[in-house]
């Protein structure tokens, strides 16, 4: 196996944390009679030799020992070698790879069914002769008994279709056949599924009942005894870590994300899809679809009222992960919530135990029950967030949900602006903690903070210490203060030479100060050499309207900057001191389709313009009638996309309508 491995000048290799020189060792590894070792080893592998995907020289000087460990039966986890394999080809080295895919036609019929499992898609990726491997994949198919490789060689025959289309009509043909009887409902699931991503033509007319139906006796099949759950490893590793956080029913979750995945944009019928599976009897069903809502709800815009009550009906099951789940995703709803949020105040009511989250390491915070329902703007959540804020060691980020409760909180603010003034501003972390309080103050104008707020803004930024991260929240709520906070001037003045010079000579314009004094400020920051500067300056400009006319060349030369962000908020403040939409809305239409996420920056502008504005209803038109959230990206998980959508498509529709 490791003939040739001390030839290798290994020390001369390189792989993502440096010399290789440690790389024979992990390779042996790999060999070892003891699963935490040859777990530590694969680990390894992934975490240096193959990080994150790359590929290293010395990824490509382990591709002969991989090979030749996975063609030796006495070698245990040799699947996990063949994923290695695969992932290394994949990434951009498929030649490597495939000058040795040969050994993938043996492996195919491996007595270990890991290996067997992860060798059709080796052989559809690396074996060059189209004709063979569709043969390969069919003989497999034919006497293959286990569940599992079936599934894989049913994924292989999908892969196949979409690399070979000149040879995919026989594939076709066996997806097909794969998803009728006699076959199992898995297996059925995984060949439509496959048959959707490949030729939707060939799809039934009745799919989503077909799938649902599917499901259930999938499901029932499990709780009969199937043994079809991988390994629960105890071991520490990372690769046995990662085994135990996977779903319960990894199987099923594929398998219904790849039907996802192929049906895309026909909402409508995955909304069908995830009806059926919210329905299902099996919790394990229900959690996967959990999920699976949650990437659809980030990705698409309908009326999701009726989705968002089933999710609601999980926040009440018996099972905690199942449970876990629904909340964790209507927490990311806010107000779209609202169809679930009696059983989400029913959940805040009964389990008191779940208002603050409690880690092994770092400060407890907020629940998701409860998150959930501030983050909805249910006024309910109040009582509870005072009961926290009263006690020892409220949740550090409570004053965040505070912000989605609108004034109903406001009789949170005394405890909000007691817990800001006992705080040792000193202290590790407290930057960390005040910013979440600083934030619920400013969102209630709470003006009797000034002092509290006065107290965070002691120290110049610069000074050493955790103050700084949490000054800008501070000018920010001095701001909204106005001029109640005129004796906060003098502490604004002395930050007009530091980085948040633009923040500050919008708080002092807020409290009353002369425009003489504060625009020369805001214009030395407009040709600043650092865009983080520049931008803050266009829009305190925008605020002091028609007296910052001073400001109208250096502007209009800021819509010529490199960044779409620098050219909105140039625009932006060319209309409110100028008020000459020809400024304005050519550089709004080429932002609007170059960088969807300025969209809610300038619908908000076109929202105040009125007619003038009327140049580019058209983008608005196309926007509330477009079906996907303009913040849709790929694997994006941020729970405010959602919210930032919502808002866009309101305000596009308050113009739209004259309103």
């Amino acid at each position: 196996m490791f003939t040739g491995i001390d030839d290798v000048d290994w020390a001369s290799l390189r792989h993502a944390y440096g010399s290789a020189e440690d790389v024979p060792g992990l390779l042996r590894g790999l060999a070892s009679a003891d699963r935490d070792e040859r777990e530590g080893a694969l680990d390894g592998m992934y975490g240096s030799v193959h990080h994150q995907g790359n590929v290293y020289d010395s990824t490509l000087a382990c591709v002969p020992f991989l090979f030749a460990l996975a063609g030796r039966a006495e070698v245990a986890d040799r699947g996990g070698i063949v994923e290695l394999l695969v992932s290394i080809g994949t990434e951009g080295e498929g030649d490597a790879v495939r000058s040795g895919a040969e050994v993938f036609v043996s492996l195919a019929a491996d007595p270990d069914p890991w290996v067997r499992r992860a060798a059709p898609a080796a052989l559809v990726r690396f074996l060059d002769d189209p004709a063979r491997v569709l043969g390969l994949l069919r003989d497999r198919i034919m006497v293959e008994r286990d569940d599992r490789v079936l599934l894989a060689l049913t994924e292989g025959l999908g892969l196949f279709i979409r690399r070979h289309p000149a040879h995919a009509a026989a594939a076709l043909d066996l997806l097909a056949a794969q998803s009728a009887p006699p076959y199992g409902p898995g297996l059925r699931l995984a060949a439509l599924g496959q048959l959707a991503l490949g030729a939707p033509d060939r799809l039934p007319a009745d799919l989503v009942p077909t799938a649902v139906r599917l499901l259930r006796d999938r499901s029932e099949q499990r709780a009969g005894g199937r043994p079809d759950e991988p390994d629960r490893t105890g071991t520490d590793t990372l690769v046995g870590r990662i085994r135990r956080l996977r779903p319960s029913d990894e199987e099923g979750a594929y398998l219904l994300r790849t039907l996802h995945t192929a049906l895309d944009d026909r909402v409508t019928d995955r909304m069908a899809l995830l009806t059926g599976q919210l329905t299902s009897p099996a919790p394990v069903d229900r959690r996967n679809a959990v999920w699976m809502a949650a990437g659809l709800l980030r990705e698409w815009r309908a009326d999701y009222a009726e989705l968002v009550a089933l999710l609601g009906l999980q926040v009440g099951a018996e099972q905690d992960p199942l449970r876990d789940a629904a909340v964790s995703v209507l927490a990311e709803l806010f107000d779209l919530a609202t169809p679930a949020v009696e059983h989400v105040h029913a959940l805040v009511t009964v389990r008191p135990d779940l208002w603050v989250r409690r880690w092994e390491r770092g400060a407890p915070t907020l629940g998701g029950p409860l998150k959930a329902l501030a983050r909805s703007g249910d006024a309910r959540a109040v009582p509870v967030l005072a009961q926290l804020l009263a006690g020892p060691l409220p949740p550090d980020d409570l004053g965040h949900a505070v912000a989605h409760l609108g004034f109903a909180a406001a009789p949170l603010a005394p405890a909000l602006r007691r817990r800001l003034g006992q705080m040792s501003l000193d202290s590790p972390g407290a930057a960390d903690r005040a910013v979440p309080l600083l934030s619920a103050l400013t969102a209630l104008s709470d003006v009797a903070a000034l002092p509290e707020v006065l107290r965070v803004l002691s120290a110049a930024p610069g000074a050493a210490g955790p103050r700084d991260t949490a000054v800008g929240r501070a000018i920010r709520a001095l701001d909204t203060f106005g001029p109640a906070a005129r004796e906060a001037a003098p502490v604004l003045w002395a930050l007009l030479d530091t980085e948040y010079a633009a923040a500050a000579a919008g708080a002092l314009w807020s409290t009353g100060e002369d425009v003489s004094v504060v625009l020369p400020v805001l214009l030395r920051e407009l040709t600043h050499e650092r865009s983080g500067r520049r931008r803050p300056a266009a829009g305190e400009l925008a605020r002091l309207g028609p007296v910052a006319r001073p400001a109208l060349p250096a502007l209009r030369r800021m819509t010529g900057a490199s960044k779409v962000s620098e050219r909105v908020s140039a625009a932006a403040a060319l209309w409110w001191i100028g008020q000459d939409p020809e400024d304005v809305l050519p550089v709004f239409r080429a932002a609007w389709a170059g960088n969807p996420h300025t969209r809610g920056t300038i619908a908000a502008c076109l929202a105040r313009m009125g007619p003038a504005g009327d140049p580019l209803r058209d983008l608005l038109r196309a926007e509330v009638t477009g079906p996907r959230r303009h913040t849709a990206r790929l694997g994006g998980y941020g729970s405010h996309d959602i919210q930032k959508d919502e808002e866009l498509l309101r305000v596009c529709r308050k113009v739209l309508s004259g309103g």
